[in-house]
């Protein structure tokens, strides 16, 4: 992607010199963070139990290396990206686009929606509309997950704003109320229509940018593989050898691919609709 000399949004906080901003839940609230699922965890389920608590500041310094230096100015430019292209179609369809922050943090950092941790890769959290990484995942993603490039990284931010896209619209909230009506195998499916949706919308922001002419050659396959990588079916059969479709939380491979390429073809939220005309968002 090419990012260099491009604008950098500036709707970012520094966490990684220590644990900031307010605690909540206790601890139930981590044990709920703490089962989230590995990568692309929607916290807007668990985010009304943890409101609440202390708030504790810390003024360190931080202190990066040249890659993180790097990843950091491109993850700034990521969502400043991503707020052209978020700000221009919520305009275009009358509606005001409240541009979310981003949290860079180290090991793990108190947030609105409980204790985070690296562990649970790059989140979102409604209750304070933030997404929040841990640049330790970059390489995470190229050792563990073979999904290697900075596109690649670039998918994981677009896919963590398209929760909060889902926030804004009012879909996160009705798809929860529905998953506390049914049975488990029941709201997992819910979940992932919820994640594939923000695959899509993932998809969304990378028609934007592919318009402008910002994508180099290899990039668009990066973000594919990306997508494949997280599916539920690679990690459940690389993690317990076997695959167990009722306990999907995001989608297989297949799907996530499959979802990611109907917004990078389209550009048009509306071809979103995982939810197959069952909730009107656009």
């Amino acid at each position: 992607m090419k990012w260099e000399g491009r604008r950098k949004s500036t709707n970012f906080e520094d966490h990684r010199g220590g644990m900031s901003k307010k605690m909540g839940g206790g601890i139930i609230g981590i044990i709920l963070l703490l089962v989230g699922a590995y990568f692309g965890v929607d916290l807007s389920g668990v985010a009304p139990l943890l409101e609440g608590g202390n708030t504790v500041v810390s003024n360190q310094p931080v202190q990066e290396s040249a890659q993180e230096e790097r990843l950091r100015e491109f993850s700034q430019t990521v969502l400043a990206e991503t707020e052209n292209t978020w700000g221009r179609l919520f305009a275009q369809s009358g509606k005001n686009y409240i541009q979310p922050i981003m949290v860079a943090y180290r090991d793990r950092d108190n947030t609105g929606c409980g204790l985070g941790q690296a562990a649970m890769g790059p989140f979102y959290c409604p209750a304070d509309q933030r997404v929040y990484l841990d640049f330790s995942f970059y390489n995470d993603m190229k050792t563990q997950l073979k999904a290697d490039g900075e596109f690649a990284w670039a998918y994981v931010i677009a896919h963590e704003v398209g929760h909060h896209v889902q926030n804004l619209l009012g879909i996160s909230s009705k798809t929860q109320a529905a998953q506390r009506q049914t049975d488990q195998v029941s709201a997992n499916k819910i979940s992932v229509l919820v994640e594939l949706q923000a695959d899509c919308f993932a998809g969304v922001w990378a028609h934007d940018v592919q318009g402008q002419g910002l994508l180099e050659a290899g990039d668009v396959e990066k973000a594919f593989n990306a997508a494949q990588a997280v599916g539920d079916d690679r990690l459940q059969q690389q993690s317990q050898g076997r695959v167990i479709p009722d306990a999907f939380t995001h989608g297989s491979s297949a799907q996530r691919l499959a979802w990611f390429k109907r917004g990078l073809q389209s550009g048009d939220p509306r071809a979103c609709d995982t939810f197959d005309g069952q909730i009107r968002y656009w």
